[in-house]
């Protein structure tokens, strides 16, 4: 009897450790990435600075969804729908310098946000990670029971088996855009929609390219800022001081202790190839690459320090999701004429999805680990 019961002993232990097997060889691409970065080296985590580091190809590298598998994508982000005939940017991992960056684990994020509500409130690059974000959880579960609605300016999807809700509210200035007489004014001192972003347990903001266009392609007509209205100033200025009006709206108005506040940070643009070395091509169009190395070549983004400065006067400060250098590095990963428009429309601002935005997500979720 006791060899008996040796024997069946060691068989369930011998099955206990198949099967770890073959969940390692199933999932191994995320659990072990995962089991790397959170458990094994959580301290190293906690002190890392995720954003400074560089693209690393890595063939064994899988995003965590497909995209012909997320009903959420949209027209413009998806990229092979669209026929882009490469995939190798699928394959590249940002690695910071010092630190494996934990794996993004959709199960975990969902019962660390069990019961929450998750707000982007921002333009087309906040649109950009908020459809990442969305494809990402619904990918973690098996047939997941959900719901998706847009209505106005509002889009929301929520797994009511966790009590999530992840939203996206369309808001390009933050601040608030008024219809006037004298047409659109941007009054870069006041906000009027502040009452729609209370309620929720974690905010992600983002303000910036709307701020960087003129002529017929911005969509004001005045700027107005205390008692001045005006028809042109610095729009880096203008993006300044709004950046403060909304960062002490957030002083005001936000308890951390309920409230989580982050900001998504400056997304790179790839029109200029000059910026990179090679003057002869067009922009981001046929780029299959990241660049190398963990530098720039190019001039900084100007929003970029301005918005460092403002975070770093906050009283309650938001967390900066620092993605300007490695989105720099990434000039492969735009629709470029993979937008779904034919090649007449060329998209080096935003970002092919399943893409560089899932490591946004990835970035958010690191945050969690280190707190």
């Amino acid at each position: 009897m006791a060899a008996l019961l040796g024997f069946l002993g060691y068989y369930h232990c011998l099955a206990a450790v198949l099967l770890s097997l073959a969940i390692v060889l199933v999932h191994g691409d995320i659990h072990s990435s995962f089991n790397m970065g959170y458990e094994v080296k959580r301290n190293e985590v906690k002190s890392c600075d995720f954003f400074r580091g560089s693209w690393v190809f890595d063939d064994s590298f899988n995003p965590l969804y497909d995209s012909s598998s997320c009903p959420f994508i949209g027209g413009g982000f998806d990229c092979q729908k669209n026929g882009r005939p490469d995939r190798n940017y699928l394959k590249y991992r940002w690695q910071p310098n010092d630190c494996a960056l934990p794996r993004f684990n959709g199960i975990d994020f969902l019962e660390k946000y069990k019961n929450k509500k998750i707000l982007f409130v921002g333009d087309s690059l906040s649109n950009n990670m908020w459809r990442s974000l969305i494809c990402m959880l619904h990918s973690a579960i098996p047939n997941p029971n959900y719901t998706f609605a847009s209505r106005g300016l509002l889009s929301t999807f929520s797994l009511p088996d966790y009590g999530v809700s992840v939203n996206w509210l369309k808001n390009g200035f933050l601040v608030e855009m008024a219809y006037e007489k004298i047409g659109k004014v941007l009054k870069l001192d006041s906000i009027s929609t502040g009452h729609l972003w209370l309620g929720a347990d974690v905010l992600i903001f983002n303000s910036y390219h709307w701020w960087t266009h003129s002529g017929r392609f911005q969509s004001w007509d005045y700027f107005q800022y205390g008692n001045k209205t005006v028809k042109e100033m610095d729009h880096m200025e203008a993006y300044k001081i709004a950046m403060t009006t909304w960062a002490n709206w957030v002083d005001t108005n936000i308890d951390p202790s309920k409230t989580r506040v982050f900001f998504q940070g400056v997304a790179a643009v790839h029109f200029n190839a000059k910026e990179w070395g090679e003057p002869s091509d067009k922009g981001c169009i046929k780029q299959t690459e990241p660049l190398k190395g963990s530098t720039y070549p190019g001039p900084p983004v100007p929003g970029e320090a301005i918005l460092k400065t403002v975070l770093s006067k906050m009283t309650k400060p938001a967390y900066l999701l620092d993605i300007t250098l490695l989105t720099q590095l990434r000039k492969d990963g735009h629709p470029s004429i993979y937008a779904g428009a034919g090649p007449k429309l060329i998209d080096c601002s935003h970002w092919c999805l399943a893409g560089v935005p899932d490591t946004w997500n990835q970035l958010l979720y690191a945050a969690l680990v280190q707190s």
